[in-house]
Order: C-alpha cells, then structure tokens, then sequence
C-alpha cells in the first residue's frame, strides 16, 4: 500500500456523516459493547451521543489519510478524534473571506481541491451536489469521490462500501 503521503486522502465532516441529525439505531457493533459512545466530557454537547466510535476503526482501516474538512475546525481533534479512537489529524484551514463560491458549488469545494495538491481524494459530506461533482471533475487533475452522506443516518456501511470500491480502481491501493 502507499505511504499516507502519496496515498488517497479522505476529508471528512462532522456534523451530518459523525453527527447525524437524527439519533442513530443501536448498531450490532454497539449492542455488543465494542462502540459504546463516551459520555459527556463537560463540552455540553448533547449530539456527541450519535456518534458511533466504530466510525474510527472504520475510517482507520480505509489505509488512507484522514483529513477533518469540517467548521469544527481543530476542535474536532480535541472532542471528536478521542470519542472515535483516531489519533489527532490534519485540519482543513478555511479562509476568512466571505467571497462566494461559483453559483451552485458548495463553500468547500474549492478549498479542498487546494487542499489536495494533486492527490485523489474522498470527500465525506452531506451537502455535496452534482454541481460540485462537475467542478471537481473539471478543476482536479486525479480521480476523486465525493460521497454524499445523508445527514439524517450518518455514515453507513454502504458509503464505506462505495469507498472500497473507489478505492480499489486506484493503482496501488488495496
């Protein structure tokens, strides 16, 4: 497999693919104790009880670079990251500037092709449009998926299905 500095990054969001916008059924995983949610940790936050900790493992063993590409910024990695089992990561800096993107593309969009320098990626978020899929494909050099989660379920096997799959069409990764 490819080092993380050559291999596939993945930016992930927080809020709709961690943090749905409903509570999420009790997994087999969770029923069998292997990811019971923490509890609170003084944040306030009572929505930090959706995420589901087999979410970390699984983002883990995707072999890729994990980016948080989220406005939580480098919070995540303070309250997210040990609620997940992932070691800190890199963050997505958004810029200040409240220019407006090309009509129809989502905020992000441009940023992280930036981020991306050149390397494929995968893009976890529930606001990704068509619009984004066709300026992605125009503006970015290498392959790239941007899978949108329903924000309502969260992540699910088939989103982490539908990355395997992408993944295994690149060229040296499993």
């Amino acid at each position: 497999m490819a080092g993380l500095t050559t291999s596939p990054l993945i930016f992930v969001d927080v809020d709709g693919p961690l943090i749905p916008f409903r509570a999420r059924p009790i997994s087999r995983e969770r029923s069998l104790g292997r990811g019971v949610a923490q509890p609170l940790d003084g944040t306030g936050n009572p929505l930090l009880d959706r995420l589901d900790p087999y979410d970390g493992r699984r983002l883990l063993a995707l072999g890729c670079q994990l980016v948080w590409a989220t406005t939580w910024m480098a919070e995540a990695n303070e309250v997210i990251s040990p609620r997940l089992g992932l070691p800190d990561l890199p963050v997505v800096g958004w810029p200040d500037d409240d220019k407006d993107p090309e009509r129809g593309l989502h905020w992000k969009t441009a940023f992280l092709i930036r981020w991306a320098a050149g390397r494929p990626f995968v893009w976890l978020d529930d606001e990704i449009t068509d619009a984004d899929r066709r300026w992605v494909a125009a503006h970015h050099p290498v392959r790239a998926l941007l899978q949108r989660v329903d924000p309502y379920v969260g992540l699910t096997e088939a989103d982490f299905s539908a990355v395997r799959r992408w993944l295994g069409q690149i060229d040296g990764v499993a």
